[in-house]
């Protein structure tokens, strides 16, 4: 039993002595020497590590570009490197930070932390998702709107076309044209041809080709309304799908007579009527859907895209003068030129001249690239406004 009693307390004191001991240590940072004095002064230490980086960054970088730089700056920067950071004294980090001032004064505007981001891969490769992803959604929709305006102009425009051919030929050939007398044939026949119903002083053949044209323009109606009809995915029902059913409606009859003039006429008339009213209503759906679009959404991308193109540039220049420096405020950019951009596009076009105007679309992308340009003109607008206010009220008060 006694000897039991003394192990036990044996085993005891050691575990005592490391409880006290554990309490004791303090552990131990870079830069021991003023980590006293910044704690009692109940701040962290400073590490000034990361300065003579700094420092030796801008000493190499005026050794690569020829730059003479004072021997007490390199000495004292040379010096701080050699010496252990753990005793450092208030002497080395002084004439460490006196170097590093003069050092960046020296190389203004290059700075330490645009050679840090020197070659940043990051930047790069943000700029570029960024312009990429405006690009797939610009190029389709800028190529889609551009070819649906171009088919619907020609639509309009061969309208407009078979409208006066129809009337003119409904004027020619008609219930309400007077027909030409009835050629007598000659006496030894006994009959009569019969009446023409082209009215008098009209060529048959004149009839017949305007008629031809009128066709033809009804089929290129059609097909170019097809065409357009597939890019708002077919939502207008094509009454005519089946060509071979309605291709009596499509082809004048071979040989055409200038007797049946009367009954062919009015017969394209109505159906130009069924495929007008076809064509009309999908150019309706397709400037309702791409120039919506075109009008609200394609001018923001645009003034995105001139916003890239712009950092792009200057993350270039900034890059080949090793000045580049990340910056916050590309973010608040985006938005300022989206902002523009919607503006831009509440306008259709902007005359710069008698004679010369330039597209949405351009003025977007230049807002985007030079927003100042933008902010200038607005701030022109409110002085203009704010004059012509002051003006009225002047005058009101002389009244």
């Amino acid at each position: 039993m006694p000897e039991v009693e003394f192990q036990e307390h044996v085993s005891a004191e050691p575990s005592s002595v490391t409880a006290d001991r554990t309490k004791t240590v303090v552990p131990v940072t870079r830069n021991s020497s003023f980590a006293g004095r910044s704690h009692k002064r109940g701040h962290d230490p400073i590490d000034y590590v990361d300065t003579l980086e700094d420092a030796e960054r801008l000493l190499k970088y005026a050794a690569e570009s020829g730059v003479a730089v004072d021997d007490t700056i390199r000495d004292s920067i040379l010096e701080a490197r050699v010496t252990d950071s753990d005793v450092w004294n208030e002497k080395t980090v002084a004439n460490l930070l006196a170097a590093l001032t003069k050092l960046a004064a020296q190389l203004k505007p290059v700075t330490a932390e645009s050679l840090r981001n020197f070659n940043t891969k990051p930047t790069v490769r943000r700029y570029w998702i960024v312009a990429m992803i405006l690009a797939v959604l610009i190029v389709p929709y800028s190529v889609t709107s551009f070819v649906t305006s171009n088919i619907s102009q020609t639509i309009e425009t061969e309208v407009a076309t078979a409208n006066d051919l129809a009337v003119k030929l409904n004027d020619q050939v008609g219930s309400s044209a007077s027909p030409a007398p009835a050629t007598q044939a000659p006496a030894s026949s006994g009959a009569s041809m019969p009446a023409s119903p082209v009215a008098v002083g009209v060529s048959p053949v004149d009839v017949l080709t305007e008629l031809q044209t009128f066709a033809s323009t009804v089929r290129a109606i059609y097909a170019q309304t097809g065409q357009l009809n597939r890019f708002v995915f077919d939502v207008v029902h094509d009454p005519y799908t089946d060509r071979t059913k309605y291709r009596d409606s499509f082809e004048l009859p071979v040989p055409l007579l200038q007797t049946q003039l009367g009954v062919e006429v009015p017969k394209r008339i109505h159906f130009y009527q069924d495929v007008r009213f076809f064509g009309q209503t999908v150019v309706g759906d397709v400037s309702v859907f791409y120039g919506a679009a075109a009008a609200c959404i394609l001018p923001v991308l645009y003034a995105l895209l001139g916003t890239c193109a712009y950092l792009l540039r200057c993350f270039s220049q900034q890059m080949s003068s090793r000045t580049f420096v990340p910056s916050r405020s590309d973010s608040p950019r985006f938005l300022i030129a989206a902002i523009g951009g919607a503006v831009v596009g509440f306008f259709h076009r902007f005359a710069l001249g008698q004679d010369t105007s330039i597209s949405p679309f351009a003025i977007a992308f230049l807002v985007g690239y030079a927003v100042d340009i933008f902010f200038s003109f607005l701030d022109g607008l409110v002085q203009a406004f704010t004059k012509s206010k002051t003006n009225n009220t002047a005058q009101t008060k002389e009244a």
